[in-house]
């Protein structure tokens, strides 16, 4: 392309006159500046990520390395409350138990007052885990009294207990008051004694010499030979785990001295290991119950991992070859800024110490789309400013300047949109859906730097090169576009039919709420407490078959669900060990040998809460959505926003209730990033609206949001396909466990861009004519005119 026969000082500074001295030196040394500085700091930013992605390994969460999550709640005792501090004091004593247990690199950590969440990798027997480190493990020492044949009727007086004596079956052992607690054991480890043949034992040492012990065994030793009152009761959790007898050697009213004492019972080494562990640890302050326990098995997350990282390559190779065949030059570049995104973003998640978990990558993968947003809202801004010049020439530095600046008003309200929504899933949601939320608020602000600052310097870089000068039309700044080309001759007229396009949308939406309320919605476990396992199998088999095995094993009422070739999901409500080894042995009956994949079990009072905080995540966020957008823009265009973004959320339920997917919280963690999306797509066109009508004052609504329309279209198409290229990667790659994830999110971005178009400008104009703006003074209409010719 040939520049005009202009000057090139004109060429360059527009209206400037020549006679005048022009500011262009200043002008450009600032900008070499600020060039000089965005540069120095996008190439620290590289670095350091690159550095760490390198030489620091990432933390996997349980669902990528396999191992058991356990969630306990802490009870009120009837001497303790169990307050934050007492919560405190049982997280200690449980890392304590943990430590002693060989578990590698596990995790303990306080949720809110009352819970402890308990992550152990590579538990190859997570219920034995579980029963360890949840036991209260109150140890106390008791003189004999007496033995007796049977326990005794009536209520227990002056701390005395009745106990079944454990070294003769069908006798009872009548305990004095506790005269040690636990609490005085210094030490505990299991030995195997094969001297005496006694087999494995627990060698106690007691604190402070053991005075107590010494006290209670010199009492004992002052009886007769063979009196039940010569034993010492070592009681743990209501059970004598034993009751030995003193020798001869102890002398009376002395006792054992020297701190330390020895447990026996017949214990096999893993038991003796364990009660090690529980004594060692000591007592819990207060009682714990496990209200939520899942299991992961280590093949399963490779395969996710996997899954995932083909689904991001993939996504990022399609992404790139479209953006390159649409932005030439500049797209090639944008590519290469989101090879560097990928790796700002995971070392970011890294250096943080971010837990990566299954919805993490997911997040990971589905930030791409928000960083290809970016750079497509500048390019298209660009080219605008180099169709409108009034003297093109071969500098293109200008309309790309320019085009970076006039994008960044979209691109924050999208972004913290975006966040919005990420920030709100890190509050309310728990686990694994946390991870996503923390991962995608690193991907949004990561999109920022490789968007804004890198796929900047590079670009203004390029179109400087003396080759790239000479042929403008390479950098594909200079093109039309073949969305934009069709618009100008066919420019759309959608405002004059908003009312049908409303009406439409309503059917759409009582086709939704038809499937909420004659289907009704499938929670899964997490929503509804009850038990979830995940099977895989040796050879596949039909639902029906796989419901009638676990009908077989006695439960007729479960849901059973087939998934890919080999998978069978069974969903109930309390379940016992046993009973899940009876489903299991049934469904290998049909399906050939069955392993254990995933298993999950959810408390009643847990699923009941998690139901409360996904309705109060969904109407914060529409709170949120709304106070922010009113603060930005006019309260109409609001309302039209939410307006729409409800309806988006409740048409992507509906479709899952008709379906009969679940709605579980990777189901709430995709709803909430619909909500992202789909404010974020409407965003850009309301702040394009707001340009015009500032432009345009006495221009008619309806006219100004149909040009508003046509001039975004390009943008919303482009963005929407590098979206949908990496959503279909994680629906055909991304395996089971990300599969309905992705159908929520390709529906929710289909429908988000629609929406935009059908209900959100509709509505938008429908209020705005309804209730139109206050005429403002002469003096406020009065503005200082841009080169442009906007009115700011």
């Amino acid at each position: 392309m040939s520049s005009p026969p202009v000057s090139r000082d004109n060429a360059s500074s527009g209206n400037d006159s020549p006679s005048r001295p022009s500011p262009r030196g200043p002008a450009r040394r600032r900008g070499s500046r600020a060039t000089f500085w965005r540069a120095l700091f996008a190439l620290a930013v590289v670095v350091a990520s690159v550095c760490v992605a390198v030489f620091v390994p990432p933390r996997l969460g349980l669902d990528l390395r396999g191992g058991t999550r356990i969630v306990l709640e802490t009870r009120d005792s009837p001497t303790v409350r169990a307050d934050a501090d007492a919560t405190d004091r049982t997280l200690e004593v449980l890392r304590q138990r943990v430590d002693a247990l060989g578990v590698a690199e596990p995790t303990l950590a306080r949720s809110g007052e009352r819970r402890i969440v308990v992550e152990l990798p590579g538990v190859r027997d997570p219920r034995e885990a579980a029963e360890v480190i949840g036991r209260t493990a109150q140890l106390s020492f008791h003189p004999v009294r007496e033995a007796t044949a049977g326990p005794r009727s009536g209520p227990e007086r002056d701390g005395s207990r009745v106990l079944p004596d454990p070294d003769a079956p069908g006798s009872f052992l009548a305990l004095g008051p506790t005269a040690l607690t636990g609490d005085g054991v210094k030490d505990a480890e299991a030995v195997l004694d094969s001297m005496s043949g006694r087999g494995w034992t627990v060698d106690l040492s007691f604190r402070g010499g053991g005075k107590e012990w010494a006290g209670i065994t010199g009492a004992a030793a002052c009886a007769a030979p063979g009196d039940p009152a010569r034993r010492v009761a070592i009681v743990l959790d209501g059970a004598v785990l034993s009751a030995p007898g003193m020798e001869s050697s102890v002398p009376c009213g002395t006792g054992i001295t020297g701190g330390s004492a020895q447990i026996t019972g017949g214990f096999g080494a893993d038991e003796a290991r364990d009660l090690a562990a529980l004594v060692k640890g000591g007592a819990l302050p207060v009682p714990v119950t496990a209200v939520e326990q899942s299991v992961v098995g280590p093949t399963l997350g490779a395969d996710a991992i996997r899954a995932s990282a083909w689904a991001a390559v993939i996504g990022l190779v399609c992404t790139g070859v479209f953006i390159i065949a649409v932005y030439r030059l500049v797209g090639a570049l944008a590519a290469l800024a989101l090879l560097l995104y990928g790796v700002i973003s995971y070392a970011a998640v890294v250096a943080l110490g971010a837990t990566l978990t299954l919805p993490g990558l997911a997040g990971f993968v589905l930030a791409i789309g928000i960083a290809v947003d970016a750079n497509v809202l500048a390019f298209e801004r660009a080219r605008e400013e180099y169709a409108r010049s009034a003297f093109r020439s071969d500098d293109l530095r200008r309309p790309l300047r320019t085009g970076f600046d006039k994008a960044w008003s979209a691109v924050t309200d999208s972004h913290v949109t975006t966040l919005l929504a990420a920030g709100l899933l890190f509050v309310f949601a728990t686990g694994p859906v946390k991870g996503f939320g923390v991962v995608l608020s690193i991907g949004v602000l990561a999109s920022l730097v490789s968007a804004m600052v890198i796929t900047r310097l590079l670009a203004e870089w390029a179109v400087a090169r003396p080759a790239v000068r000479r042929r403008p039309a390479w950098t594909g700044l200079t093109v039309r576009g073949r969305v934009r080309t069709l618009l100008e001759r066919r420019p759309p007229r959608l405002m004059r039919y908003r009312r049908r396009w409303l009406t439409g949308c309503l059917g759409l939406l009582l086709v939704a709420l038809a499937g909420i309320g004659v289907r009704g919605l499938e929670f899964g476990v997490e929503f509804t407490g009850g038990r979830q396992i995940q099977y895989a199998a040796e050879r596949p088999v039909d639902a029906d078959r796989a419901r009638q095995a676990v009908a077989d094993a006695g439960f007729p009422r479960a849901v059973v669900q087939t998934t890919g070739e080999s998978g069978i999901t069974v969903r109930t409500g309390g379940l016992s060990n046993a009973e899940q080894e009876s489903i299991r042995t049934e469904l290998g009956k049909v399906a050939g040998e069955v392993t254990v994949e995933r298993d999950e079990t959810i408390g009643p009072s847990l699923g009941s809460e998690l139901r409360q905080h996904a309705l109060i995540a969904l109407g914060v966020a529409v709170a949120a959505q709304l106070l922010y957008l009113t603060v930005r823009f006019r309260w109409t265009f609001a309302a039209a926003a939410v307006a729409a973004m409800a309806q988006d959320v409740l048409l992507v339920v509906g479709l899952f209730a008709w379906l009969g997917k679940p709605v579980d919280s990777v189901f709430l963690a995709a709803l909430l990033t619909v909500v992202g999306y789909s404010v974020n797509d409407t965003v850009v066109v309301l702040d394009r609206l707001r340009e015009l009508r500032r432009a345009s004052p006495r221009a008619a609504w309806p006219d100004l949001a149909d040009l508003a329309v046509a001039q975004t279209l390009p943008r919303t198409v482009n963005t929407g396909m590098g979206a949908l290229f990496v959503l279909v990667a994680l629906a055909v790659l991304g395996g089971d466990s990300l599969a309905d994830f992705s159908v929520a999110l390709l529906a929710g971005v289909v429908l988000g861009m629609a929406s935009t178009v059908f209900t959100a400008m509709p509505l938008a104009v429908g209020l705005q004519l309804r209730h139109p703006d206050r005429a403002r003074p002469a003096s406020e209409r009065t503005g200082r005119r841009t080169g442009t010719g906007a009115v700011v």
